[in-house]
């Protein structure tokens, strides 16, 4: 059965996490395409039936073992990918969220191969994803910490 998040006939609704522990947030590398050697927040899509909380919140825990309280939205991302033609290959709309890290440590798997808690500094000297500064700083915010 071919995967309906690519060439979508719709946009997928996808949430992530800004997790913040002892000062420092979270930064996964994807380990397979479409983000593939990037750094990003650990999510995933809005099952039918969830709330964002519950979605964010199950999602962390299936890409890195992590239990999260999500605190509140802390900015959005559309992710829109076109193929050598124009046409639409992905499309994403991402809430991330500001999140608490409660218990766990990271086990990477098939979909993470590297996982840091960093300052912000240290997070602007890597290859991440479009914006992920800025929703780390809007996190940092939203939860009062400094990154």
């Amino acid at each position: 059965m071919a995967d309906p998040r690519i060439y979508p006939q719709r946009p997928f609704l996808a949430v992530s996490a800004a997790i913040m522990r002892d000062g420092k947030v979270l930064a996964v590398r994807r380990a397979r395409k479409p983000a593939l050697n990037l750094y990003t927040m650990p999510g995933g899509v809005v099952e039918t039936g969830e709330t964002l909380f519950e979605a964010v919140t199950r999602e962390v825990h299936e890409e890195t073992a992590l239990t999260i309280e999500p605190v509140a939205l802390a900015g959005h991302r559309e992710a829109i990918q076109r193929d050598a033609q124009g046409k639409v290959e992905r499309h994403f709309i991402i809430l991330c969220f500001a999140a608490r890290w409660l218990s766990g440590e990271v086990v990477l798997n098939e979909e993470l191969d590297d996982a840091r808690w960093l300052t912000l500094p240290e997070l602007d000297g890597l290859r991440t994803t479009d914006g992920l500064t800025e929703i780390v700083a809007a996190a940092a915010g939203q939860l009062g910490v400094k990154v």
